[in-house]
């Protein structure tokens, strides 16, 4: 019984240890009013990216913004083209187009949308990547994978706290240093812009 009692609690530690690591963010930027952080992932070559930024707005108002998903590509770091496959109640289906550098293939991505409220009226976007969704374009490259999340936080004063956090694997092959410019551009770029069309509303 001791030695079980021994495994047990060495196994609850080793899976502690995982997860600390797992959430393991480093600052990687704190600029304009918007920090990113970087993390690693198990398994994947590719850094998961969050940003973090306090816009003078309220969630619906910031809601409305991302669900006009045709017009939200404006903001997004270096999207071509968006556009809503299907809406049923809480979930939407989204497709996109990415600018990429060369000599790099444009890349897209299907994702599942699941939109959430809890009791203290954050809000939860959650990002789920759908490959196979609807057939593959082409002249792109499709995402394999992609998960990701934004966290709305209402906040004292008017505020609201907004996380966007994703990670991807882009499929393909793409050199190092335009992943690495990528998972800092896009959570920066992204949130500033979204941040300056919400605070003209």
């Amino acid at each position: 019984m001791a030695l079980f009692t021994r495994l047990l609690v060495g196994s609850v530690a080793v899976l502690a240890v995982s997860a600390a690591h797992a959430q393991d963010w480093n600052l990687v930027k704190d600029e304009a009013g918007v920090k990113v952080y970087l993390s690693d992932v198990a398994g994947s070559e590719y850094k998961s990216y969050r940003g973090v930024t306090t816009i003078k707005a309220d969630v619906p108002t910031l809601l409305k913004l991302q669900d006009d998903v045709a017009g939200s590509c404006a903001w997004i770091h270096e999207c071509k083209t968006q556009k809503m496959l299907k809406r049923e109640g809480d979930k939407t289906w989204v497709y996109a187009q990415f600018n990429t550098p060369w000599p790099v293939t444009p890349r897209d991505s299907v994702m599942e949308v699941t939109t959430e409220k809890d009791a203290k009226g954050v809000v939860t976007r959650k990002m789920h990547g759908v490959p196979s969704y609807i057939p593959e374009e082409k002249g792109f490259v499709r995402l394999t994978q992609l998960e990701g999340s934004w966290v709305f936080t209402p906040k004292a004063g008017g505020e609201v706290e907004v996380v966007y956090q994703v990670h991807t694997e882009p499929g393909g092959s793409v050199p190092s240093w335009v992943a690495n410019k990528f998972v800092v551009d896009a959570p920066f770029n992204t949130l500033k812009n979204y941040r300056e069309l919400a605070e003209k509303k």
